[in-house]
């Protein structure tokens, strides 16, 4: 099986991409669009025609993974277009590839696609998104939707896990840890949700397409957890800090884009089918981190 993956140096593409290069079936290229990566090569997901993008049509692709797409919440929330452009425009490109080859797709999205209020959220759960970003991740997987080719649609919400530039919560928080600084972070106690460590989404996702799956599937770990508690749950690792944690309701921040309060994913469908799948949660993480650095 050969695939594709768009968007290889982020933290889910990359991910995949290391786990999939594991497997002795498996013949993967992964792409980057603006951050290179020592094993990514450059596809420019906003211009097919671009004369740097990697040669597609050589590789001749069984599946098509779309990982990129313009995550920065409160900055896609006054910057529209950009959004539109780097979430919907590149996944009907990538459908375009997909379906030039005619290759499986896989589209990752959010919980963002729900507005909060009565999470977490099962797939058959009616769609709402509250936001800039949340619109335009439920527009691409409606392209997807009535793209008619065979497709994966995996939501997540909340990643964390090992990256090239380390951007996700938890990596950047005990990086800050390490270097001993004192800081107060001011984190909402009233946004919940499901972290989910990227590794995990590469294993789920290879059992997905290895069984021929298609449709919308979540993908969440076993915590369910407010800001507040999950940074909380990361110090208790490091008794030595110098964090401060003040609490403040989402109203206090303020944030430019609003958010979905009640958030995340339950992955009974995933679990009902795959129920020896082992989810690691934040502390086997943190655990892991931690004995790294020991």
């Amino acid at each position: 099986m050969r695939i594709l993956i768009l968007g290889a140096s982020g933290l889910v593409g990359g991910n995949c991409l290391k786990y999939f290069k594991t497997k002795e079936e498996l013949e993967v290229v992964g792409t980057y669009f603006s951050y290179k990566t020592e094993d990514t090569v450059k596809f420019n997901t906003l211009d097919l025609n671009d004369p740097e993008n990697y040669d597609v049509d050589s590789f001749k692709p069984d599946v098509v993974v779309h990982c990129g797409a313009l995550t920065w919440v409160d900055y896609c929330e006054d910057n529209k277009e950009e959004s539109w452009q780097k979430t919907v425009k590149s996944t009907q490109n990538a459908l375009k590839i997909a379906d030039k080859h005619d290759a499986r797709f896989v589209y990752i999205s959010s919980d963002y696609v729900f507005d909060g209020t009565e999470g977490p959220y099962t797939e058959d759960n009616e769609e709402n998104p509250v936001s800039v970003y949340g619109k335009h991740k439920l527009e691409a997987e409606e392209n997807v939707l009535q793209s008619g080719l065979d497709f994966l649609t995996l939501r997540i919400t909340n990643v964390f896990g090992d990256e090239a530039r380390g951007k996700n919560f938890i990596a950047r928080m005990i990086n800050n840890v390490q270097k001993g600084e004192e800081m107060t972070l001011n984190l909402p106690f009233d946004q919940y949700a499901t972290p989910i460590n990227a590794a995990d989404i590469a294993r789920a996702m290879y059992l997905l397409l290895r069984d021929d799956k298609m449709g919308i599937y979540n993908i969440a770990s076993t915590d369910y957890m407010n800001r507040v508690q999950l940074a909380t749950h990361i110090l208790k690792y490091f008794p030595n800090h110098k964090v401060k944690i003040e609490p403040k309701s989402t109203r206090e921040i303020n944030p430019p884009a609003p958010r979905p309060l009640m958030g995340g994913l339950i992955a009974a469908k995933f679990l009902s089918e795959y129920p020896n799948f082992h989810f690691t949660n934040v502390d086997d993480y943190v655990r892991k981190k931690v004995g790294d650095f020991e």
